[in-house]
C-alpha cells in the first residue's frame, strides 16, 4: 500500500468510526489530517465535506474519507465538487471497483450502517487499489465537463 496523507472528517453519526480508522491510518503510515468533527453534539455535514473539498484542491491531501450516519447525505455533499469523486460504499467489492473503474478519490461511509471490520477492509481495498484506466478514464473524463 503507498502512503501519503489522507483527510477524514464526519459528522456525529460517523464521529465514533471516524475515530477507529484515523488510528488504523496513522498504523499504516499514512500522514493523517482530521478534520473532525470530534464529538456526538449535532454538526451540519456539508459543513465536512467542504473542508475535504478544500484539501484535496489544495493538494495538502492526496486522498480521503467521509462519514455521516448513512454516508448518503455526506457523498451529495461532497460530489458537489467537479474534482471529487466520492463513493458510497458498503462492502469490499464497491471499495475496490470504485478505485478501479471510477478513480475515486474520497471513500464514503456510514457510521450507523457498516460495522467496523467491514469499514477497515473497504479501507484498506480503497488504498491498495489501484485506477485501471482504458475504457473507463474516458468516462471518468466525462464527469468533470457535467456542471
Amino acid at each position: 500500500m503507498s502512503v501519503g496523507t489522507i483527510a477524514i472528517a464526519s459528522d456525529h453519526g460517523g464521529v465514533e468510526l471516524k475515530a477507529l480508522l484515523a488510528k488504523d491510518l496513522a498504523e499504516w503510515g499514512w500522514t493523517v489530517l482530521d478534520l473532525g468533527t470530534d464529538g456526538p453534539a449535532s454538526v451540519d455535514y456539508p459543513d465536512y465535506a467542504v473542508k475535504v473539498a478544500e484539501t484535496l484542491k489544495s493538494g495538502q491531501a492526496d486522498r480521503a474519507v467521509l462519514l455521516c450516519g448513512t454516508g448518503i447525505g455526506i457523498s451529495i455533499a461532497a460530489n458537489r465538487f467537479a474534482h471529487l469523486r466520492a463513493a458510497l460504499v458498503h462492502d469490499a467489492f464497491g471499495a475496490r471497483m470504485c478505485r478501479q473503474h471510477n478513480d475515486a478519490n474520497v471513500l464514503v461511509m456510514g457510521g450507523r450502517t457498516v460495522g467496523p471490520e467491514v469499514a477497515r477492509d473497504c479501507l484498506k481495498i480503497f488504498l491498495e487499489t489501484d485506477f485501471e484506466g482504458g475504457r473507463h478514464a474516458r468516462r471518468v473524463g466525462k464527469l468533470s465537463d457535467i456542471v
